[in-house]
């Protein structure tokens, strides 16, 4: 079959956020409906109306049910929520059923967001497809207002009934070689990686400011809190040099803890910004600072902006990009006096810096999208074939 001729639709919560997860489906999805001419079709759930945070192809349909799961968690009794998440979710199973076969996919992927526990029963047919953003070690995990071992076992319960789901896609794609070892339970599993939102750069860091870069929401997962007791002992050695965080999320209590550890005079928390590329060519030196992550995209895109980055080995993501010592460096996951000794190491070597910087730029090209999407293209031929 022509590729032209291959329809897709990917099912998933929605276009409006700022996340990795959102920025690689509108960076897959242009790429195969402009380049390649797929026939694409995106289905969300969440918030109709609102605007698409990053560029989408015109050619790409997009599809909202507007059914809103999000807006079901704010001020509601537990109860409730799973009452209300049962009503949802039978109303979207619905909606999507109806949608698939009326478009008649050759392929639906899940993004493995709510859709993952009723889509193999679909009617469409259409072969199904599953990529997971995060790892396995990290994902269906239970929090609520209930005892450990009860959201313990929840969350196993929970897991295999995901297990089971996943046995009966076509194909099941993972971020990283890492965590494609962990899905032991499949044999349908493979790795394809994400691609960096940039290409090309035409500018790169010079590394000769005296800026360190982080980028993150505030968030537990993300380690600020682990960087910035990292950054008092680097401020210690070099008070000359800044850290800049940009990110979204509740910024005040990692204020507070800049605070405490004195050093809000060299290190600024910053919101969000749209000059992200500004921001890191003005920078000499990238930090991951995360607990654990999917496949981190801004990783490859600091790289490919000339940055060298250290970062900690966390599940899953660094050690599939990071060449350790020659085009940035790893730090035992959550190691705040190695990840300290690391960036002072760039510091205090411009020439190591400078060239880590370059073999970054290089390196990172394997991860550019007109690299990566082959692999899909190969998987999607195969699979309609």
């Amino acid at each position: 079959m022509n590729n032209s001729t291959i329809k897709i639709v990917y099912c998933t919560d929605d276009l409006y956020g700022p996340g990795g997860m959102q920025r690689v489906l509108s960076l897959k999805a242009s790429y195969l409906a402009d380049v390649l001419g797929y026939d694409v079709t995106i289905c969300l759930t969440e918030e109709k109306g609102r605007p698409l945070f990053y560029p989408l192809s015109s050619k790409v349909h997009v599809v909202n049910f507007d059914i809103n799961f999000y807006r079901m968690y704010d001020h509601t009794p537990f109860p409730l929520k799973v009452l209300k998440y049962k009503l949802y979710m039978r109303r979207y199973k619905k909606m999507l059923s109806q949608k698939l076969i009326e478009l008649r996919p050759d392929i639906t992927v899940s993004l493995l967001r709510k859709d993952i526990n009723f889509i193999n029963s679909i009617k469409d047919g259409s072969k199904k497809i599953g990529e997971i953003h995060f790892d396995k070690s990290n994902y269906r995990i239970f929090k609520g207002p209930l005892p450990a071992f009860i959201c313990n076992m929840i969350s196993r319960q929970w897991m295999k009934q995901l297990i089971k789901q996943l046995r009966k896609l076509d194909t099941f794609v993972v971020l990283t070689n890492e965590d494609l070892e962990n899905w032991t339970e499949l044999n349908n599993v493979i790795c394809i990686h994400n691609p960096v939102s940039f290409d090309n750069i035409p500018v790169h860091s010079s590394s000769t400011s005296k800026k360190v870069i982080a980028i993150g929401r505030y968030t537990y997962q993300k380690g600020i809190d682990l960087l910035l007791q990292a950054w008092q002992k680097v401020s210690q050695r070099h008070p000359d040099w800044e850290l800049q965080v940009f990110g979204d999320g509740a910024r005040e209590s990692y204020l507070q803890l800049a605070e405490n550890l004195n050093i809000s005079h060299s290190c600024h928390l910053n919101p969000p910004t749209n000059k992200i590329t500004d921001k890191l060519i003005e920078s000499s030196i990238f930090v991951l600072s995360s607990r654990y992550e999917g496949m981190p995209m801004v990783l490859g895109e600091a790289m490919a902006h000339g940055l060298p980055p250290v970062s900690f080995t966390c599940p899953c993501g660094p050690r599939d990009i990071i060449m350790d010592g020659e085009n940035g460096l790893l730090v035992e996951n959550g190691n705040i006096d190695q990840l300290a000794e690391k960036i002072c190491y760039l510091i205090e070597h411009e020439d190591i810096r400078k060239e880590m910087g370059k073999n970054a730029i290089q390196n990172i090209k394997r991860f550019y999208i007109k690299n990566i999407i082959p692999y899909w293209d190969e998987l999607f031929k195969k699979t309609v074939k």
